[in-house]
């Protein structure tokens, strides 16, 4: 989908959110704050995935030399890990997560700003996306699975072999899951519902992260910082918008020759 396109859609959300005031909304977004932030995590997540499909595979002689002594110890006792159907398994967790900001619109509070809670959903997920692809994109860590000859050397020699780092699959579903728990305690801070939905919030990425890990996609701490990054933007991106927030936060892109990354800076006002 072209940016001309996202920024459209965007602004068809807001366009939603104002013409639906019958319940005061806690968050204060605007067109010309927010489209360039989800057209920036946009055109970067793009950028990050180009950085992925271009890196190199693992050649049969680097294969040979891995060895499961190089791992650190805090991620060894998984390396080696190989499971088709853990990984298969993953998936469903992972789609169903996506469902949870969905669901909650039929929520009557949150139902009157369907548009700009979709808006800053879409902004969520391009954050997450953006730093997912930049990190996965420019360092290269082999999959537990790399470690095993018991894998199939078709598998062990794909270019995805070398994106151990970090769970991109933990961080998006972490970032639709907390950023739904979010919202939904922002709009229904008495509701007795919200232990229930936070609850569920925390344990689906984490399932997804022990599948990804039984499935030797990705090694524990691969894991946890994905589900660190993805809570931690799945919150803060609703709570920097709420009417009662001074504070601000700032993506930039950087570039180097040979690196591209991208900047946050979170502001206390």
């Amino acid at each position: 989908m072209k940016l001309k396109n996202i920024l459209a859609l965007v602004l068809g959300l807001q366009a939603v959110t104002a013409a639906a005031q019958d319940t005061e909304s806690p968050y204060k977004t605007s067109f010309k704050a927010d489209a360039p932030v989800t057209a920036a995590g946009i055109g970067l997540s793009v950028l990050g995935l180009k950085l992925i499909q271009d890196k190199e595979s693992l050649t049969l002689a680097e294969l040979a030399a891995l060895s499961k002594d190089d791992v650190n110890g805090f991620d060894r006792f998984s390396a080696g890990n190989y499971s088709k159907t853990a990984d298969k398994h993953s998936y469903y967790p992972f789609y169903g997560a996506f469902a949870m900001p969905v669901v909650i619109l039929f929520n009557g509070k949150i139902n009157n700003h369907t548009g700009q809670v979709l808006a800053l959903y879409v902004e969520t997920m391009a954050i997450t996306g953006t730093l997912y692809t930049m990190a996965a994109g420019n360092v290269k860590r082999n999959r537990p699975y790399t470690y095993s000859t018991e894998t199939p050397l078709d598998q062990r020699t794909k270019k995805g072999a070398t994106r151990s780092f970090y769970a991109g699959h933990t961080a998006a579903t972490a970032s639709a899951t907390f950023f739904a728990a979010k919202v939904f305690s922002d709009f229904n801070p008495d509701s007795p519902a919200k232990p229930y939905i936070w609850t569920a919030a925390a344990v689906v990425p984490a399932a997804v992260g022990y599948l990804r890990l039984k499935a030797g996609m990705h090694f524990l701490s691969d894991n946890l910082l994905g589900y660190a990054v993805g809570a931690g933007v799945g919150v803060l991106v609703p709570q920097l918008h709420k009417k009662t927030s001074a504070n601000s936060l700032s993506v930039v892109p950087v570039f180097t020759p040979g690196y591209q990354t991208v900047a946050a800076t979170y502001t206390f006002r």
